[in-house]
């Protein structure tokens, strides 16, 4: 026998000995959930406490709730959209500009720096 399947054995030997009785039973009702004759007592239950005209005010908000935008605000919410992007854009632009100016300026200074070394040592 291997020693992992001892250590398997040994292992589920033990959890199993920490289990209360009938918890087989337990988790075995508790997947198949309740009972038609639960369901029944608590749709009952539910249905009791709820004032009468509940659904009908349910389905009301939900309709007022999915009304379509105006075409105003469908409109200033493109623009608002497209301005944010074009910023987005010309930050993007004038910060690589940025970059590769200081880059282009960091190589000139090492020209220059090598061509005055040249010049002072009169080549």
């Amino acid at each position: 026998m291997k020693p992992e399947t001892h250590a398997w054995q040994a292992l589920q030997a033990h959890a199993s000995a920490q289990l209360r009785g009938g918890f087989a039973d337990r988790v075995l009702r508790a997947a198949h959930g309740p009972q038609p004759e639960a369901w029944r007592q608590l749709r009952v239950a539910g249905a009791a406490a709820l004032r009468p005209g509940f659904a009908d005010r349910v389905l009301r908000a939900a309709r007022a709730a999915t009304e379509m935008p105006s075409l105003g605000s469908q409109f200033a919410l493109s623009a608002v959209t497209a301005a944010a992007c074009l910023g987005a854009v010309l930050f993007m632009e004038s910060r690589s500009l940025e970059q590769a100016d200081a880059r282009n300026l960091a190589e000139w200074q090492q020209i220059v720096s090598a061509v005055e070394d040249m010049d002072s040592l009169g080549l």
